[in-house]
């Protein structure tokens, strides 16, 4: 990433405001960035690993089921 792009102010609705805070509330941390940040590298890799024509997902070994991350 580069880092000379300056911040921008990001305007949520309610619904994904109180999923921020649920998030930040089970990660342990009271930096919405934290969790930010997170959230959108994982989606960064989804959308690199479907250009590809690979596959992101969870895999449960208990059950071995593979679920997809969704786009």
């Amino acid at each position: 990433m580069d880092p000379r792009v300056p911040p921008v102010t990001v305007q949520v609705n309610g619904t994904a405001a109180q999923l921020l805070v649920k998030l930040m509330q089970d990660l342990g941390t009271e930096d919405p960035m934290a969790v930010l940040t997170r959230a959108l590298g994982m989606l960064d890799q989804a959308v690199a690993a479907k250009r590809q024509g690979r596959r992101l997902g969870v895999y449960d070994p208990a059950s071995g089921r593979f679920m997809d991350v969704v786009l």
